[in-house]
């Protein structure tokens, strides 16, 4: 059985104020081709789906129209998806009894109940039965009716433990989770992106230590940006499939297609690259530099620029906001901030404290302060001498 993998498609969402509008629509479209193409025995989406739990009229439109598309696919795929913790569940699950005619599968939450249990698809392919178990995102107090009291679950990792240990899992046959937490091998964490530092979570009452889903012949993950194993190949976080940070700038996108085998055989992984009409890039280098770089069609991606000789030039992002048409933002590697903090010049006399603030605010601002604020500044820190004398 053959499957694509999906997760975090974040629809709505912006980079930096920029609408992500367009990319979104070209991204879903190039899915649909690739389905039309490999024709995939179901395609599964590991939540996220949306970007806010409150998505846009713009965003709804472009699920509707891509759910539509999908579903005029002949013969059909079975489309199983589940919600994430950025999507709101009673919004995401409208028209789901009408969906599922269609073979669009939606899971919003976990069982609430002692009489529910996990939404199950079951698939067929010549060596028999294939069961999709779907797992929302799930937090304690989700699923807390489940248990007595004093019982409850008080992590993240012993709630999806026990949701999955109600199910009475046949591990005779292939079973498939697509699930969407924040799961680690052990004490090895998952590589993450600036938009997941959160969940390296103090306390690690976010965590969800991969052995809870040992089970399984493949485990679905979303919610990681960045695509990888989490402990074994089996259990795969596929990635976002387009850059949403520019933390994400190295990233290659892709759909993750996987091939199940009969049961006991290892699950084969391959991915299908995903391009983006415009890229999400760092680069760094002289203003002259990088402004000489600035060729089509190169000129119109999301950048982050660092420039390398920030002292003494003349309204810098300006000069790049002509050419880079989607500038994200722009740093200045400052010589003054390079000596404070490697102390490549340690024969040079140590910068005074308003010394320093300039250069850091050179740095961060790519200018120099203006006499009433460096006098500000000057003030502020004569004050503070006194206090600490």
């Amino acid at each position: 059985m053959r499957f694509f993998h999906l997760s975090d498609l974040h629809i709505g969402r912006q980079l930096h104020f920029y609408s992500l509008e367009q990319e979104q629509r070209e991204m879903l479209g190039e899915i649909l081709a690739q389905a039309r193409k490999l024709r995939p025995d179901a395609v599964l989406i590991a939540g996220d789906i949306y970007d806010r739990s409150v998505p846009s009229a713009e965003a709804c439109t472009l699920l509707d129209d891509f759910l539509k598309e999908f579903s005029e696919i002949e013969p059909q795929i079975p489309l199983l998806m589940i919600a994430g913790n950025h999507d709101n569940a009673a919004r995401l699950q409208y028209a789901a009894s009408f969906l599922r005619k269609n073979q669009i599968y939606i899971s919003v939450l976990p069982p609430a109940s002692p009489d529910e249990y996990l939404q199950q698809v079951v698939l067929n392919d010549a060596y028999g039965e294939v069961h999709f178990y779907l797992l929302p995102f799930t937090k304690p107090g989700y699923v807390r009716p489940l248990f007595e009291e004093g019982e409850a679950p008080a992590d993240c990792h012993t709630a999806v433990s026990r949701l999955l240990g109600r199910e009475r899992i046949d591990t005779a046959k292939r079973n498939v989770l697509i699930s969407h937490q924040f799961y680690t091998a052990g004490d090895k964490m998952p590589m993450t992106c600036d938009s997941e530092q959160a969940y390296v979570s103090v306390g690690g009452l976010e965590r969800v230590d991969v052995s809870a889903v040992s089970m399984f012949d493949y485990a679905a993950l979303g919610h990681i940006h960045g695509a990888q194993k989490v402990g074994e190949e089996r259990f795969r976080y596929c990635g976002t499939p387009l850059k949403y940070s520019v933390s994400e700038a190295g990233h290659e996108k892709s759909i993750t297609l996987v091939t199940l085998g009969e049961k006991g055989t290892a699950p084969e992984i391959a991915t299908i690259p995903l391009a983006a009409g415009r890229d999400v890039r760092r680069d760094s280098g002289t203003l002259a530099e990088l402004l000489a770089r600035a060729k089509e069609p190169q000129c119109h991606d999301y950048v982050s620029l660092t420039v390398t000789d920030g002292q003494g030039l003349y309204r810098p992002k300006e000069q790049l906001e002509e050419v880079y048409d989607h500038l994200l933002e722009m740093r200045v590697e400052s010589h003054k901030m390079r000596e404070l903090f490697t102390g490549e010049e340690e024969t040079e006399k140590p910068l005074d404290p308003l010394e320093a603030f300039g250069a850091f605010f050179w740095d961060m601002q790519g200018r120099a302060l203006y006499p009433e604020e460096r006098e500000v500044m000057a003030r502020l820190l004569a004050d503070a001498q006194k206090e600490d004398v």
